[in-house]
């Protein structure tokens, strides 16, 4: 920087006389001065804004300082120039001055030698002729110009200024350098304070903008059709662009148009507008769509050009329109049309959150597109899978229900009859009867099978936690539970629950199960909030449910409730004729898995297996032709027949064995299996899918006497 950085006129010592006029600083002591220091801070501590600052200064400094004007030049980093603004204590009016170049001016003097600048006479001074001439203009006739800084970086200069000519004297100068850093702290907290201000509202400007984009994505995500995404987004939008409406216009390929697919009206009735079509090559959403790019229209243009592709424009008081086309991808989906009443409301600013919502949208238009075309082709698939399904059971009805006899029949009869309703069933039977297929077959037969067909068997679960199973249970309902579980009821919803075994229900559960069937609600263990179902009951026993009400065994409400419409499902030896087709069946599903080549079945063995009056039902003859299976290594099926005679046949009962010899002979039967042990995974307890108490329970009470030699395990010991 050029210039003498000596100062025109030397101060002169303290004591000196001024060399014209005279104010307050001529007479003041020390301690009034220091006095006056203090009231400085003290008053322009709280200050954020420079003028305000500036004008409790000179306030304060009047009574201590001699001076007509107050000047400050702030200095900005990164600039090469200073603004000034000058302070007329006569007006305490603060007027900003031109800015000017920090090389060759005073205020950059002082800035780079950080000493006081004293200019007695400014008509006399030679230097920075061209500031000279600005300070001479406004009445300024001597200064004194001090450096503001601070420890972090210069800030600028500080000057007082006389209309007289007038020298300064030292205690003068040094007082008001330490004026200067007081003011200089303040400034730079005032300037802080702007920028953390400045920086707030840059923040609060994201922050506004990225929960706007939230908005729009929840929106977008929650909603599937486009009319109430629209209008999600222009509940989230209004907001940020205040707008009268906004249209979803979609490029219809067979047209060759933009059809307005949804609407949302800030006021009026959105309907009468979708479905309009609107021609590409003349309106503001076909410039759009056809660009590619974001096009604006004020008024003056959309009534007179695209006038007739926008009715009720003038109703609306529409002053300017925003259309956004809509790409994903390389492909141009349509336009997203804002309009407004506001004359020129479309900024850079809010065209920017427009075209962001927009990509938003384009994306879910995208997903909405798909999803209807999706929906179309599931709808087109059900009807042929409709149609294919009574061609298949046209010639077969029953999937893996296999035979013909008349009980059977019979059976099947029932089930046709039954399925379209919601009634609940009662399949009753021997175990391996085939009670669950039969279930699944009143399913798919019924309206609710698109839905899930959820099956729970109430013997196989423990008593204690079989009401968890059904209904659920909140987090620390109880000793072990430690998270929420969802019930099989609440699973089925909208669907069908197979409770299997049902007459082994706990009586003390039977009550919640009966309130389920009638009211179609329940809590979860541990809550009290009430969930509604919508639940078909298909249940099956193998137990006599009448002798056990009499018994008070099981409630006689809760069979009333579930003897609706009972269904009988006749064991296998009462339908000896459909044998051979089931052993022809297990063959054939058994050959591939297994790798065999069975093509040949003894008509003796046929004969033995239609004889023997199988306890097991149709579980046991596939078990049995499992067995064989294992045995045949060539073309025919060897069966192990002397198995059969190993077995009782099931005790008469009026031509079918009653309940309890049913029970007598199936506990028999896996006690045998095991070899009589109870415990363990091999165990006739794990077989029968109960506790060893509750098996050593039910030897009991059936009466079953134990050989006198029978093999025994470790496990059993």
């Amino acid at each position: 920087m050029r210039g003498d950085r000596s100062p025109t006129t030397a101060p002169l010592p303290e004591g000196s006389s001024k060399a014209s006029g005279s104010g307050p600083g001529e007479n003041v002591t020390l301690a009034e001065r220091y006095q006056a220091l203090l009231s400085v801070a003290e008053s322009i501590t709280s200050c954020r804004e420079p003028e305000e600052l500036f004008r409790r200064l000179a306030g304060e400094l009047q009574r201590v300082v001699s001076f007509d004007f107050l000047a400050v030049c702030l200095y900005e980093p990164g600039s090469d120039v200073f603004r000034p603004q000058l302070l007329d204590r006569a007006t305490m009016a603060l007027a900003p001055r031109p800015d000017a170049a920090l090389e060759d001016s005073p205020p950059g003097w002082v800035i780079e030698s950080q000493q006081p600048l004293i200019v007695t006479d400014t008509a006399a001074e030679a230097r920075w002729p061209d500031v000279m001439t600005f300070v001479r203009q406004d009445g300024i006739a001597s200064f004194c110009l001090l450096p503001l800084t601070t420890a972090r970086r210069p800030l600028g200069a500080l000057g007082f200024g006389r209309r007289v000519r007038a020298t300064y004297m030292e205690t003068e100068i040094g007082f008001m350098r330490e004026v200067t850093k007081l003011v200089a702290v303040a400034i730079e907290n005032a300037l802080n304070f702007d920028d953390a201000q400045a920086t707030h509202r840059h923040l609060s400007a994201e922050r506004d903008h990225l929960r706007l984009l939230l908005d729009v994505t929840d929106a977008l995500v929650a909603k599937l059709e486009l009319p109430a995404l629209i209008g999600a987004v222009s509940s989230s939008l209004q907001h940020a662009v205040p707008h009268a409406f906004i249209s979803l216009a979609l490029h219809a390929s067979e047209s060759g148009e933009l059809v307005i697919d949804a609407v949302a009206l800030r006021a009026g009735d959105s309907q009468r507008h979708k479905g309009r079509r609107i021609p590409i090559p003349d309106s503001p959403s076909g410039r759009a769509f056809t660009t590619r790019r974001t096009q604006v229209f004020e008024k003056a243009e959309l009534t007179t050009r695209f006038a007739g592709s926008i009715p009720g424009l003038e109703d609306m008081s529409i002053r300017a329109l925003c259309c956004v086309p809509l790409i994903v991808g390389d492909r141009a989906l349509g336009t997203l049309n804002v309009a407004t009443v506001e004359p020129g409301g479309f900024t850079g600013p809010t065209i920017a959150i427009v075209e962001e919502v927009a990509r938003h949208v384009a994306m879910a238009v995208a997903n909405a597109l798909a999803f209807r075309e999706i929906a179309q082709l599931r709808d087109k698939l059900a009807e042929e899978r409709l149609y294919l399904e009574s061609e298949i059971r046209t010639e077969h009805p029953f999937d893996e229900i296999v035979g013909d006899s008349p009980a059977l029949r019979h059976t099947l009869q029932q089930v046709e009859v039954v399925a379209p309703t919601d009634s609940t069933v009662l399949l009753l039977g021997e175990t391996g009867t085939g009670k669950e297929l039969l279930a699944r077959a009143i399913h798919d037969r019924s309206g609710r099978r698109d839905r899930t067909l959820v099956k729970i068997n109430c013997a196989a679960i423990p008593s204690g936690l079989l009401e968890s199973e059904l209904f659920g249970h909140e987090r620390g309902a109880f000793t072990g539970a430690i998270d929420r579980k969802i019930g099989r009821f609440e699973v089925a919803d909208r669907g069908t629950l197979f409770l299997d075994e049902v007459g082994e229900i706990p009586l003390e559960l039977q009550p919640k199960l009966l309130r389920v069937l009638q009211e179609q609600e329940f809590e979860r263990i541990g809550s009290t909030r009430t969930i509604k179902v919508n639940v078909r009951l298909i249940a099956a026993t193998n137990r006599d449910l009448l002798r056990m009400v009499e018994e008070q065994r099981f409630r006689d409400d809760l069979y009333y409730r579930l003897n609706v419409f009972p269904i009988d499902v006749p064991p296998l030896r009462e339908r000896p004729e459909d044998i051979p087709a089931l052993v022809r069946y297990f063959v054939h599903r058994l050959a591939r898995p297994m790798n065999r080549q069975v093509e040949v079945i003894p008509t003796e063995t046929l004969e033995a297996l239609r004889s023997y009056p199988w306890p097991g039902n149709v579980r046991e003859l596939a078990n049995l032709i499992e067995r064989a299976m294992i045995l045949s290594p060539g073309r025919m099926l060897e069966v192990p027949l002397d198995h059969l005679g190993r077995h009782r046949p099931p005790a008469a009962s009026g031509g079918r064995a009653g309940p309890a010899a049913q029970e007598r002979a199936r506990v028999l039967r896996a006690l045998e299996d095991a070899n009589w042990v109870l415990g363990g995974p091999r165990g006739a307890a794990s077989r029968l899918g109960m506790k060893r108490t509750t098996l050593n329970s039910l030897i009991k009470r059936l009466g079953i006497a134990r050989p006198t030699n029978p093999p025994r395990s470790e496990t059993d010991r």
